[in-house]
């Protein structure tokens, strides 16, 4: 499982990890890279690629089918670049690690996705503290090549810049870690996995969608907002919709009277289910029970 030690938003990084611009873009270096490391991405991608047919949502799929990714060794981000351009009009740069957040936000926002450009070690394929460019590149840029996908990034960039200044960026985070990271949609009569660290986790590939132990909810905005998130283990409660088509709704509110209504709410536990929720599957709870007995 991917262990994001991260903030509430999930990107902050201290002053040593920045590049020398101030953007915080680096070079890839893709020649750098060496044997080793381009064996972990085949390593990655080969149990991924036979784990998620059917699982893995069809956006996922023509997205992936589109890129110049394969099995063979680390993409080289000039060419997914080139490939994203021309369709939804977003490109991949470079950054040495996790970002302060209004560098994120700034980068989405003007559709500059930031990757991890290092690799995990071969005896961390199921454990890492900050996200990679396993995680980033195969977990999120298949679906940069879907429009509302694109298009809903692109503003959630926008929305966290705004939500900064009004001091309820933790509220706003929550959309983007139950959607783009851990979202589930539904497809051809089941559940199918849109969410990155879902899609490029062989644990929770599983766990999400097969496990009796987490709560699927029908996403509703404002209960996503009031429900805090684990960083440190699978998650609780997965949120569905209907439709990626519905993110994109999401784009066209004005978030300002539902950030006021989430204030005056309680927060809710990651597990909790309330007597309104639209309950897919209610879970046993099972794995966490057992992870916190110990």
């Amino acid at each position: 499982m991917l262990r994001e030690l991260r903030d509430v938003v999930g990107h902050s990084a201290t002053p040593a990890t920045a590049g020398d611009r101030g953007d915080w873009t680096i070079d890839q270096r893709w020649d750098d890279y060496t044997p080793a490391e381009h064996a972990v991405w085949r390593t990655l991608f080969e149990r991924q690629a036979a784990l998620l047919p059917g699982r893995a949502c069809d956006e996922f799929v023509a997205g992936m089918r589109a890129l110049p990714i394969d099995a063979n060794a680390i993409p080289d981000f000039r060419r997914l670049s080139d490939v994203l351009v021309r369709h939804t009009g977003w490109q991949i740069v470079a950054v040495p690690g996790l970002v302060p957040d209004d560098v994120f936000f700034e980068h989405l926002a003007n559709r500059r996705f930031p990757a991890g450009h290092f690799i995990r070690k071969p005896d961390e394929l199921d454990y890492l503290e900050e996200p990679d460019v396993f995680h980033d590149v195969f977990g999120h840029v298949p679906m940069l090549m879907n429009p509302v996908i694109a298009d809903f990034i692109q503003a959630y960039g926008a929305g966290g810049l705004r939500a900064q200044r009004l001091g309820v960026l933790e509220q706003l985070a929550r959309v983007y870690w139950f959607t783009i990271e851990f979202g589930l949609v539904r497809q051809h009569g089941q559940l199918r996995i849109y969410g990155s660290g879902i899609v490029s986790s062989h644990s929770e590939t599983r766990f999400s969608l097969e496990d009796d132990s987490p709560n699927r909810i029908a996403f509703d905005l404002v209960r996503v907002m009031r429900t805090r998130y684990r960083i440190d283990d699978f998650q609780e409660t997965y949120f569905v919709v209907d439709s990626l088509a519905a993110l994109l709704d999401l784009a066209r509110i004005d978030f300002g009277p539902v950030y006021e209504r989430v204030r005056r709410l309680a927060e809710l536990d990651p597990a909790e289910v309330l007597p309104d929720d639209s309950v897919i599957s209610r879970g046993t709870g099972r794995h966490h029970r057992k992870a916190r007995n110990d």
